[in-house]
């Protein structure tokens, strides 16, 4: 674990797949924090140049994924700003000693955690609250014809995902995908 200026910086079991938790300053106004800082991040171990922000905004049981990009990898910097996810990085990177592994983490508005997704992972999310808006930032601008990806619940990564809230258990029939996330090819190691 790092720290550094109002940040702290967590390795997972991934080597570079880092969560970030940020310190939140408040009041009976509400709270203040910051959610990116270049030097904090290098000193945390996360030397990406952010050059494109998206935002999404899903109902529950959406879950988005596993996309990667196959010649212009994107490192993610993700978060949730409403609402809760499950968030999932999966690694792709020909010769790591974790290749095939994956690493989740729930995030949250309440708990303003963020994850950080280097280049050469597949990346997926499950909306597990009624409705979530997740933010992200990308070190490469996307490219539609260059995106890959894996079915969510492809045994040879055998993701653990958690149940939606209000719910016991994971259960599979209360997912919605996109068609093409309902036709991924199986992955080959």
């Amino acid at each position: 674990m790092i720290e550094s200026g109002n940040f702290t910086f967590s390795e997972t079991s991934i080597p570079g797949v880092i969560v970030v938790d940020a310190k939140a300053f408040g009041d009976e106004r509400g709270y203040f924090m910051e959610t990116y800082k270049r030097p904090d991040f290098l000193a945390g171990g996360i030397d990406a140049d952010f050059v494109q922000d998206n935002q999404s905004s899903s109902a529950k049981g959406v879950l988005r994924g596993l996309h990667y990009q196959i010649e212009h990898p994107q490192a993610k910097l993700v978060r949730v700003i409403s609402g809760t996810v499950f968030d999932v990085a999966v690694d792709l990177r020909p010769g790591s000693p974790t290749f095939g592994s994956w690493e989740g983490v729930v995030l949250s508005a309440e708990n303003r955690r963020q994850f950080f997704i280097p280049r050469g992972f597949a990346h997926g999310f499950l909306v597990l609250s009624d409705h979530a808006e997740f933010c992200y930032k990308c070190d490469d601008v996307y490219h539609p014809n260059d995106e890959g990806g894996f079915m969510w619940n492809d045994p040879a990564f055998a993701i653990d995902w958690p149940p939606l809230e209000g719910d016991s258990a994971f259960d599979a029939s209360k997912l919605v995908l996109s068609e093409k996330d309902k036709c991924h090819p199986p992955f080959v190691g």
